[in-house]
């Protein structure tokens, strides 16, 4: 038998008798007591002198010294030390240390490019506006050669994170300035990747990207240099793929011969705005420099892709397509070497 529904009183009366009872509130959060750490003697005194407004010269010297100690050493548990002392100071301590390390171009250029260094450099970044107008002013008189080091970039890259947008800004014609030299280089090239990478502030990665899209072309012939277009290139940023294709307009063909530019030419044609500017002057170029640059070392690959993207739109461009066969197909016996031997087989499956 269905049992009859309670009445509106019944159902009142039973919610009274049955409060909701709330669940336990959270157990609190563990936080462990913070560790001691015995100071060396060398690292009391060193506070001691950071706290001090003044000081003699051989003071001073001491202090730097031992200032050198802690930012890079390894032993007597060296980051436990670091944390204390910046624990035990306060801001004009800080402001103190900071002035110290940054007051000498190479003294500061030797803590930035030790490992452990860097890693504390960075640590005491965005402590205040007074360190990080010190540390900013030591990243402007040493820029080129902070970020073309492989430990002392990551001091650069950290700064531009937390900087005022004032001082990235007085940054940024260093950077344009020094784009060519940076890209170029074995350390500086990756550096320059990191900060177009990692850094979250809009307006300083699109400067990034800029410095990048108007030195393209010399980039794209550099061994390193061309990592940093194929960075960007990767990124898939359409406006950025198609300022880059336009800076190289008119030096595509060329590019393709080299090993580099090769590279970059493949990227670009990965894209479809992009990839009709590479092969509308690819077929510009005479027949036989398009036939060179097919059985050359890097240029089969570009003219062996060019064919391929080309024939997947070839719907919709398909002039492409067939403009490039058409350039080809004459010369198709000259197409059988080692290099073009892929060209060729398409050719030939084409009816």
């Amino acid at each position: 038998m269905t049992t009859p529904p309670r009445s509106a009183a019944a159902r009142a009366s039973v919610e009274q008798e049955s409060p909701v009872v709330p669940p336990p509130p959270p157990p609190p959060r563990f936080i462990p007591p913070r560790r001691f750490v015995n100071l060396t003697e060398e690292n009391r005194s060193l506070i001691n002198s950071l706290r001090s407004a003044t000081s003699t010269l051989q003071e001073t010297d001491t202090c730097m010294r031992s200032l050198h100690n802690l930012m890079t050493s390894e032993e007597d548990g060296g980051a436990a030390q670091f944390r204390e002392v910046i624990s035990e100071l306060d801001a004009a301590g800080l402001r103190r240390m900071a002035w110290f390390l940054t007051s000498h171009s190479g003294y500061f250029l030797t803590i930035a490019r030790n490992k452990n260094g860097s890693y504390r450099l960075q640590k005491l970044l965005g402590k205040s506006n007074d360190v990080d107008t010190l540390f900013f002013a030591a990243f402007f008189r040493s820029f080129l050669d902070i970020m073309t080091d492989k430990e002392a970039s990551f001091v650069v890259v950290q700064g531009l994170r937390v900087f005022s947008n004032v001082m990235k800004e007085a940054l940024f014609p260093h950077i344009l300035e020094h784009a060519v030299d940076l890209a170029c280089d074995q350390h500086g090239c990756v550096a320059l990747n990191r900060c177009i990478t990692v850094l979250d502030d809009p307006y300083c990665r699109i400067f990034f990207l800029y410095a990048v899209v108007v030195n393209a072309l010399p980039f794209s012939y550099h061994a390193y240099g061309n990592v940093v277009v194929q960075h960007v290139l990767d990124l898939n940023d359409l406006q950025c793929t198609r300022n880059i294709a336009v800076n190289l307009r008119g030096h595509c063909v060329e590019l393709s011969f080299e090993r580099y530019g090769s590279y970059i030419m493949e990227k670009l044609l990965d894209t479809k705005e992009s990839m009709v500017v590479v092969v509308e002057e690819l077929l510009k170029c005479e027949g036989d420099r398009l036939v060179r640059l097919a059985r050359g070392t890097y240029g089969n690959f570009v003219v062996y892709k060019a064919l391929r993207v080309t024939q997947a739109e070839i719907v919709t461009r398909g002039d492409l397509f067939w403009g490039l066969v058409n350039k080809l197909k004459p010369f198709r016996d000259l197409l059988g070497a080692s290099y073009s031997y892929t060209i060729a087989t398409l050719l030939d499956s084409i009816d």
